[in-house]
């Protein structure tokens, strides 16, 4: 099996070839990288394919995605700190054997 390009290199690859000037085909890109012209077709499709089911935020939205998060992972945090504590104290009202 063949050794995996590196993301970056394929970022590259995929940049160039959406740049590229009128009469360069995608066959001459892909020779000039050193790839076969049908896995620089498939990376154009992935990056294509990734490019529309990223999420669309805004950074305000993404700063507020962020500090929620923050948020729910402390209250779980508490949350197990409570339920532990319920455990231990209704462990000690258990009546003596």
């Amino acid at each position: 099996m063949p050794k995996p390009y590196p993301k970056e290199f394929r970022e590259d690859v995929v940049r160039v070839a959406r740049n590229r000037e009128a009469g360069v085909t995608l066959e001459q890109i892909a020779a000039d990288f050193g790839v076969h012209s049908i896995t620089l077709s498939k990376w154009l499709r992935r990056a294509e394919s990734d490019e529309d089911t990223a999420p669309v935020t805004a950074s305000g939205e993404s700063a507020e995605l962020r500090e929620a998060r923050k948020r729910i992972r402390l209250l779980e945090e508490e949350n197990e700190v409570l339920r532990r504590a319920a455990a231990y104290l209704s462990q000690a009202n258990l009546p003596a054997k």
